[in-house]
């Protein structure tokens, strides 16, 4: 059956995505963050207990301490204050390590983006539609059952919590405000250690789901992948700027090659061939450099920043470059063509100007664009 166009089947690219950050849509867990602020500042109780006790001991000492002097000056806002401020310290670590877990998670979900517009307002936020239509929409829903489950599962970790420390919670005033503390104290940091491990449970569940909801948002269809395609890939300034790259480092890995050459055949850009000669290291020219596309085109420019003679001989720079690799000599088949040329650019290097000899491949080392011999092809190419 044939595909919808406008049926969202492709996955995200990463262009996608990275737009889709821009705009504010980021991966997203409340139960997440929850979560993880909820187990941090419950581990930060923990390992801070000794210190958070003893200042709320403080705190409360000093405010509900009643004596004669305190008869006679009863300043209940310095009462207060003092109370305010013996409990401020912690209070202020423990909200402090919240806020930096919160953001730690949101920052990790999306990809490290700070979206900032994500804090302005939003009049469709206001808007009592839309508000209606989320409540009771599909999202609605999903909302409304995800937060029964939660209900009751943390409902159930507090009985569970409750049920054995029920009498020892009644009982609390009966004994010294410093045992009524402690026994306190265990247990709001033993039921936040049940809740966090709850809160956790319930994130590790949620996180999946918002992905799997993310991605699908993202899903495109086959016509934006193919415009994608076309602004990105398919534009000429792109196709531009990858056929620049691509010569650069063509060129930065051929310029000794071709610095060792002494001329370059061209066919004219879509192949490059370097040749050099040397009669006391080979008794025939050798290739020091060749390409085709980009690397072609790099040769050829380079062999212009040096000065190098380039001749446009199609027919023969082909049967090189499919003849003979590079650090090879040239095929023999090719010896009377290749002296030819060599002999008009020798001339040309001592100051004569003649004409451009004519050159004859041989059908047997002749090739089209694609390397398919001619002779197989039947076709012979007029020099």
């Amino acid at each position: 059956m044939a595909e919808s166009a406008d049926e969202k089947t492709f996955a995200p690219t990463a262009k996608r995505k990275r737009e889709a950050i821009e705009r504010g849509d980021v991966l997203r867990s409340r139960d997440l963050t929850v979560a993880v602020g909820t187990a941090v500042g419950v581990g930060w109780l923990i390992v801070a207990g000794p210190w958070v006790l003893h200042t709320l001991t403080q705190a409360m000492r000093t405010g509900l301490k009643w004596d004669r002097a305190g008869l006679d000056r009863f300043e209940p806002g310095t009462v207060l204050r003092d109370m305010l401020g013996a409990a401020l310290a912690p209070v202020l670590v423990l909200g402090g390590l919240i806020v930096g877990a919160s953001l730690f998670v949101q920052l990790g979900l999306g990809d490290g983006a700070f979206v900032a517009s994500n804090l302005a307002p939003k009049a469709s936020r206001l808007n009592p539609a839309s508000g209606l239509a989320r409540m009771f929409g599909v999202q609605g829903l999903i909302e409304i059952t995800k937060g029964v489950v939660k209900l009751g599962l943390l409902g159930t970790l507090c009985y569970l919590w409750l049920r054995p420390r029920l009498a020892g919670l009644v009982g609390l005033g009966a004994g010294q405000l410093q045992g009524q503390l402690g026994y306190a104290w265990t247990a709001i940091t033993t039921l936040l250690v049940w809740l966090a491990a709850g809160l956790m449970l319930i994130a590790l569940s949620d996180y999946p789901i918002q992905w799997l909801r993310r991605q699908q948002r993202l899903r495109m269809t086959l016509q934006e992948v193919r415009d994608e395609h076309k602004e990105t890939d398919g534009s000429p300034e792109n196709k531009a700027a990858i056929r620049r790259r691509q010569r650069a480092i063509a060129a930065g890995s051929a310029r000794k090659a071709v610095r060792e050459a002494q001329f370059v055949l061209t066919n004219p850009t879509h192949f490059a061939v370097a040749l050099s000669y040397d009669a006391l290291a080979a008794p025939a020219p050798v290739v020091t450099a060749k390409g085709r596309g980009e690397t072609a085109l790099a040769i050829r420019e380079l062999a212009a920043e040096l000065g190098l003679p380039v001749l446009e001989y199609p027919a023969l720079a082909r049967a090189v470059y499919y003849t003979t690799r590079e650090r090879e000599m040239i095929h023999e088949d090719l010896y009377v063509a290749i002296a030819a040329v060599l002999a008009f650019v020798l001339s040309l290097k001592r100051g004569e100007s003649p004409p451009a000899p004519h050159v004859d491949v041989p059908l047997e080392v002749q090739f089209d664009a694609e390397g398919n011999p001619a002779i197989i092809a039947g076709t012979a190419e007029i020099q």
